[in-house]
């Protein structure tokens, strides 16, 4: 064992977790995985490890790397690990947060014990909460951090200099965007939504002037990519000087990015909370900040 920290990702998230780990002033380190044929996954991780170690992996498509990460985080504990800390940018089983139905089960507590039971503290980026409004509510743990990315988001619109129209597709994103709208002092809007099925939404949008402006959609969540391509279809009737979509997880489930572009929608931009093309505004900042405080 050595006293120093260490931060620990998987191939697929490595290069947010290399400047993580700069901006941290951390080791850093690549769980090596191999999968079999049969579906089970091998890992091997660094054999010389410090006290305080950080596994870094964002849980998108979470079955497979919830597995993995138990593997590597009793593998830690085994090996004289003292402090252990998950960073997952994106947060998988947060949205299931009752039974809506009977028979359901509810998610979200059971994969937050299940972290708890192996992580000393968990960061992440605005994780989709509903009726639990507190991270620590779902996450039974000292540390349970929910970042906001809506700074970095606004900075990034800064150094577009171009002064847009903020648009929130329905109720829940309006906590995201009045927060960038704030910070840059920008006009912003919220429509309202009803879902009529799995690929069908009806968008309403308030009255407001649309022509010529730079518009901009924003939402934490870009998942089937419905809601957003409802909107972009009615805001581009009014043909604004520019039409941009803008969130913290890209998802895009399917072919929703390719859908968003087919409509006519100008940019797509997203953090680096899942790694994806559309990937412009880095995290590792506000995550450094953060991981600073846990492991002191």
């Amino acid at each position: 064992m050595n006293d120093g920290r260490m931060i620990l990702t998987f191939e697929e998230y490595a290069e947010p977790g290399r400047r993580l780990a700069s901006v941290s002033n951390c080791m850093f380190g690549l769980v090596d995985t191999h999968h079999f044929p049969d579906g089970e996954s091998r890992l091997r991780l660094p054999v010389d490890l410090p006290e305080k170690v950080v596994l870094c992996r964002s849980l998108n498509t979470p079955n497979e790397k919830l597995i993995e990460l138990i593997l590597a985080a009793e593998h830690l504990r085994n090996h004289g690990v003292q402090q252990l800390l998950l960073v997952a940018p994106y947060l998988c089983y947060m949205r299931q947060d009752k039974a809506f139905h009977p028979g359901e089960v509810v998610s979200q507590g059971i994969i937050g014990k299940l972290l708890a039971s192996y992580f000393d503290g968990v960061i992440t980026v605005d994780a989709h909460l509903h009726r639990v409004h507190h991270l620590g509510d779902a996450l039974p743990m000292s540390m349970a951090v929910n970042l906001t990315a809506t700074h970095p988001m606004a900075l990034f619109l800064e150094q577009q200099q171009m002064k847009p129209l903020l648009i929130g597709p329905d109720r829940e994103s309006e906590q995201w965007v009045a927060s960038i709208a704030k910070l840059e002092n920008l006009d912003y809007c919220i429509a309202s939504k009803e879902r009529l099925g799995d690929k069908r939404v009806e968008v309403r949008l308030p009255e407001c002037s649309y022509h010529g402006r730079h518009i901009v959609l924003v939402d934490d969540v870009a998942s089937t990519g419905y809601t957003l391509e409802a909107a972009a279809r009615q805001l581009l009737a009014y043909k604004p000087a520019s039409l941009s979509v803008m969130v913290t997880h890209a998802l895009f489930v399917g072919d929703a990015f390719q859908r968003l572009k087919a409509v006519g929608v100008d940019n797509i931009w997203s953090c680096d909370s899942i790694p994806h093309p559309s990937n412009r505004i880095h995290l590792d900042r506000l995550l450094g900040d953060a991981l600073q405080s846990c492991l002191e």
